[in-house]
């Protein structure tokens, strides 16, 4: 078992010491897990999710068809139609990406929607960065209401076998779709708060011309069917990856004959993000082998000799613990190495892991919101923002990102523990 958890370990930290390579990393520990034998070479393909690397795949490409025909645009601009000033434009813009996020990536929303608030921050003349953090981190707290929302959703949805109607209510109870609605209602009023100095009022031009309707059709048509395969017994565990991958191939199809040529589809490949889908691929492999190893029962040990054989203390640590490993470290692989951990902790507690894997979603979803390194995300809007020429400070991120992320879950923390416990 040493030998699994060094590798473990010296993985993990190349991982936060050298981002740039963060895929080669990944990958390369995957392969001295299998050349040392640590993990059986028979093993590796079941160990890794094709399930989870089909459905984020089929998303991004579906979704690159989605941006390429401005309906994003279109709709924000229809929302800024009902802005009485700023303030409320930022409320608006903000709920408006959530709402986007809960079925769409996180960094595809930021993508499409900070556009809108650029260009309402230079017809204002006042700052974007405000505008755009809170666009942002509103971005990632709702990545976790459903299964195509987020990466993390994804992770889990595979790894417990979720269907995406179990994010709104599984076993006669309320999913954790409701605690981050609740807890997105509840930073409404911070948003607020910190825009509170922006009072003038907003003039909406004209409405985004939508070039194509298909793809926002596609889209819709992606959850509806993942909606009704969550309903089908015994489906293959693949069932949702295919149907992401089908409807991403047809998107194509249509596109090659709908503009004789292959410009928009090459397009739509290069919006897949690749490096996060080799990446899981490693870590998939990695896990495998230290479970392989013994080394996630004797992690689930550990936890359980600090929390005992207290629940509630267990959902605490693991909450919390996850908002603050998350405000630093990618929340991907950390869930991916996390989600074997609860559920051997479940196993030794001997109660329903329910409780714990949302609290594990609620905990590192959320918590990548507090400094802007923590979350794909942020990064994406801090970029946005430099090449408009603002330079964000940690002080303007944080001053948004702490009150924002501890409300949220706050909120969510607490409704998934008198719900679910």
């Amino acid at each position: 078992m040493l030998p699994a958890l060094i590798l473990f370990f010296l993985t993990y930290a190349l991982m936060i010491a050298l981002p740039k390579w963060r895929v080669w990393v990944a990958l390369g520990g995957a392969v001295l897990f299998v050349a040392l034998g640590i993990l059986p070479f028979g093993k590796v393909a079941a160990a890794v999710n094709w399930n989870v690397l089909m459905m984020l795949a089929g998303t991004m490409g579906t979704v690159a068809f989605f941006s390429e025909s401005r309906m994003p645009n279109r709709l924000a601009d229809l929302l800024l139609r009902k802005a009485r000033n700023v303030v409320w434009a930022v409320v608006l813009m903000s709920s408006f990406a959530g709402i986007v996020s809960a079925f769409v990536d996180n960094v595809a929303t930021v993508l499409m929607i900070a556009p809108v608030g650029l260009a309402i921050a230079k017809k204002l003349k006042i700052s974007p960065v405000t505008m755009l953090i809170c666009i942002s981190v509103s971005s990632n707290l709702q990545g976790a209401a459903t299964l195509v929302g987020d990466t993390t959703s994804i992770l889990l949805g595979g790894y417990a076998d979720m269907s995406f109607t179990d994010f709104l209510f599984m076993h006669g109870k309320f999913g954790i779709f409701w605690a981050v609605e609740i807890g997105a209602v509840a930073t409404i009023p911070i948003i607020m708060w910190l825009c509170r100095r922006d009072q003038q009022t907003v003039e909406p031009g004209e409405l985004t011309p939508v070039t194509d309707y298909f793809p926002t059709l596609l889209l819709c048509l992606n959850v509806l069917l993942l909606i009704g395969a969550s309903f089908l017994p015994n489906k293959p565990e693949v069932t949702n990856g295919l149907i992401c991958m089908g409807l991403f191939v047809f998107g194509l199809i249509r596109s090659i004959a709908k503009n004789k040529g292959f410009d928009s589809c090459l397009n739509a490949f290069k919006e897949i993000d690749y490096m996060t889908l080799l990446q899981l691929f490693g870590l998939f492999i990695v896990i495998a082998g230290i479970t392989e190893a013994g080394v996630i029962d004797a992690i689930s040990a550990l936890f359980v000799r600090i929390g005992g054989s207290s629940l509630f203390l267990m959902y605490t640590l693991i909450v919390w613990f996850s908002v603050v490993f998350s405000a630093f470290i990618d929340n991907i692989p950390y869930v991916a190495t996390m989600l074997p951990v609860v559920s051997g902790i479940a196993s030794l507690l001997g109660c329903s892991p329910y409780v714990l894997y949302f609290g594990l979603l609620i905990g590192a979803t959320l918590g990548g919101n507090i400094t802007p390194i923590g979350a794909s995300a942020n990064i994406a809007t801090i970029g946005i923002l430099k090449k408009e020429g603002w330079e964000v400070q940690n002080k303007d991120f944080l001053r948004i990102g702490i009150p924002f992320t501890l409300t949220a879950v706050i909120v969510g923390y607490l409704f998934i523990w008198f719900v679910w416990a």
